[in-house]
């Protein structure tokens, strides 16, 4: 039946990723398909073990978190299969922005029916993301969020984490450039999103889509750290722009540029470094979606 074979991987340090593999191995088989099944451990290139595996395959299913995608961008896009996801993560934000099921069943059921869409992919100095790449504040927060706090608290520990670093963030001055209109700013972050959500559950804009082929990036020019309590609300529900000092802008192209070198982060992950050149690349990417 190769027409009904997937290519699964597991990440089995993904927070319900713990003994998962074999109870959708076994849904799947009893719905007349089958998969073969790579276990995704600390260490181990998703990427690289999809350029190895796809081969004969209908399909990709990651079932993992945001990170687990993002390490499984490259192959994705190399094998030109769809991607099936299966949310074992903690904030599992690119499912949220496409609306797919968080029960794992569901979520098998999902991608064996077969129905699909072309989103697109955003990309910083090479490395692929699929939900928001930003500097500053969040990239902290990435930094500090240990694995462990990931697996006992789950999105509260985002909360714990972001209360405890705010206590240490501090405003930079970067040049923002967005399709090369110039601006100078001194913000607390940067954001750059191809999605919908991030962090967690917030939004990026309140009309994002992760088909509409350009990025939406803000920049949070607050003038003390404490606004951004205040600010929170609006973030979560992607009206920040009504925020006297936060920026936002949309293109297809937008570059970053700071005094010293800082992380970036994707997905989650730290990726590279500034001065950063985010790019969308549009329609990139089949996935498998809950019909209407």
């Amino acid at each position: 039946m190769p027409d009904r074979h997937y290519l699964l991987l597991v990440n089995t340090q993904a927070r319900t990723g713990k003994g998962a593999a074999a109870a959708m191995e076994a849904y799947v088989q009893a719905k007349g398909a089958r998969v073969t099944t790579v276990h995704l451990k600390r260490g181990v290139d998703a990427s690289a073990e999809v350029d190895a595996h796809c081969r004969g395959m209908k399909g990709v299913i990651v079932a993992g978190g945001d990170g687990t995608l993002n390490r499984a961008a490259r192959g994705l896009l190399a094998c030109g299969l769809p991607l099936g996801v299966v949310p074992l993560g903690t904030a599992n934000d690119f499912a949220r922005t496409l609306g797919l099921p968080t029960a794992t069943e569901a979520a098998l059921d999902v991608i064996l029916a077969g129905e699909m869409r072309e989103i697109d992919l955003g990309e910083v100095n090479g490395h692929l993301y699929f939900n928001v790449a930003s500097v500053g504040f969040s990239a902290l927060i990435a930094r500090e969020l240990t694995h462990e706090a990931k697996q006992r608290w789950g999105v509260v520990g985002y909360g714990f984490t972001a209360l405890k670093t705010l206590l240490r963030a501090r405003p930079f001055g970067a040049t923002l450039v967005c399709d090369q209109e110039v601006r100078q700013v001194r913000t607390l972050q940067v954001a750059v999103g191809n999605g919908v959500y991030y962090g967690g559950g917030m939004k990026v804009a309140d009309d994002a889509a992760p088909d509409d082929g350009r990025l939406d990036a803000y920049s949070l020019e607050l003038s003390h750290v404490s606004e951004l309590v205040a600010l929170w609300p609006m973030l979560k529900s992607g009206t920040h722009a009504a925020w006297p000092t936060v920026e936002v802008v949309s293109g297809n192209q937008v570059e970053l540029y700071t005094r010293r070198p800082m992380p970036v982060n994707a997905d989650g992950e730290l990726v590279t470094q500034t001065p950063a050149v985010f790019k969308v690349r549009p329609k990139a990417l089949r996935v498998f979606v809950a019909g209407a």
